[in-house]
């Protein structure tokens, strides 16, 4: 299906150039808000009223049903402590928007898990983002009509770090694990999105985008992880182009997905925006033996740069002519560590070991060498290589 609507240790990417957004230091006078049983406040968003610009909300670890509201305050740090405390919504809906409403600027939150999210015009969030600038870490997200749904707001910049994404979608293509609108940026690193029903496991209308080091599959029909199978459409949709760095991705496309193209760039029009798209260094599989496109480009005046990626699988690499492929890999039968169990770190091979070429730099001056890798679950660890040599796709195997 073609969805279209218009509407862990933390690792450095390439160059600290690339790193998009700083964290929010709380200022001395903050105040830190103690939620759970026997604290302050009883739930999350009675801290969040009670909150002044700045503060810390530490919530305990435990079930918090139907607490929904919108977060005003700015700058504010919201954090589980002593384990991962669950939002559910529980059929209830703030400004029939979503879970927690995103008003405020500069709001950080970590390590906690929302479900649950739904309202009547099929679009709600677990995460409605509507302030300027945003950071997700160490979370996770699941079985929501959105995982993350943002508005439109170039000024805006939004980091999502160490997180899982899963199953989130109405079913109707038009929702999606993580919806990002037209704000100036996105850094998304290290996350693992899957299983998104119907829709994208990530779609950025954002007008820079660094996708890097992060795990995009899903279930094969009958199997259950931390959420049922999905059967997305795209595994990554960039529909409005801009400037984006696809590096160091695992991107695993089931067999029974509602399209064949695993990552798709400009297909509902770039306007006046840059199309400079960067694949470096990524894996792709492909388990859907008769259809497949692993990079559709449309409406991209720049021809995209694809280096050392490996192709795994049935599939046309990219639809554009005027892409720039070199020391890429593919092959219909490669063999992995566990293919089965997604563990997707190549069989030592000389093909791929040490076979690829120095990715040079970006239009704008920045390296495109792949530093780090995806580990599983929702971390990185630091790329190694020999040197100037570097093994094709998402690990060194030297």
């Amino acid at each position: 299906m073609h969805a279209i609507r218009t509407s862990a240790t933390r690792i450095s990417f390439a160059v600290s150039a690339l790193v998009i957004g700083t964290a929010i230091a709380a200022p001395a006078s903050a105040v830190t808000r103690s939620v759970g049983a026997g604290q302050t406040y009883a739930t999350p968003c009675k801290a969040f009223a009670a909150a002044a610009t700045g503060d810390v909300i530490e919530i305990q670890a435990g079930t918090y049903s139907g607490d929904v509201c919108a977060i005003y305050k700015s700058n504010l740090t919201i954090r589980g402590v002593n384990g991962r405390p669950k939002i559910d919504a529980a059929g209830k809906n703030a400004l029939g928007k979503g879970t927690w409403v995103v008003v405020g600027n500069n709001i950080k939150i970590d390590n906690v898990e929302m479900m649950g999210a739904k309202v009547t015009s099929r679009n709600g969030a677990a995460l409605r983002l509507e302030g300027t600038n945003f950071t997700l870490t160490n979370s996770f997200l699941h079985n929501n009509e959105n995982g993350i749904l943002s508005g439109a707001n170039t000024a805006s910049a939004i980091i999502l770090e160490n997180n899982e994404f899963g199953h989130n979608g109405y079913g109707d293509g038009y929702t999606h694990n993580i919806y990002i609108g037209s704000v100036g940026k996105l850094t998304f690193r290290f996350n693992f999105s899957h299983d998104a029903k119907v829709g994208h496991n990530l779609k950025t209308r954002a007008h820079y985008n660094v996708i890097a080091y992060n795990r995009f599959s899903s279930l094969r029909t009958g199997e259950t992880g931390s959420t049922a199978a999905g059967k997305p459409s795209y595994e990554i949709n960039v529909p409005n182009g801009g400037t984006t760095y696809i590096i160091g991705n695992v991107i695993m496309q089931p067999a029974d997905s509602n399209n064949p193209a695993m990552v798709a760039y400009g297909e509902e029009g770039v306007g006046t925006r840059k199309t400079d798209l960067y694949v470096i260094n990524n894996t792709f599989v492909n388990d859907d033996a008769s259809r497949g496109t692993f990079v559709m480009v449309r409406n991209a005046a720049v021809g995209a740069k694809l280096i050392n990626n490996l192709f795994a699988g049935y599939g046309t690499v990219t639809n554009q002519t005027t892409a720039v492929k070199k020391t890429n890999y593919q092959s219909l039968a490669l063999a992995f560590v566990d293919r089965a169990a997604y563990d997707l770190r190549p069989l030592i091979g000389t093909l791929i070991v040490n076979a690829g070429s120095s990715p040079g730099s970006s239009s704008g001056g920045l390296s495109l060498k792949a530093s780090s890798s995806y580990k599983h679950l929702a971390s990185g660890a630091s790329r190694s290589t020999l040197g100037s040599l570097i093994d094709i796709g998402a690990y060194e195997v030297q």
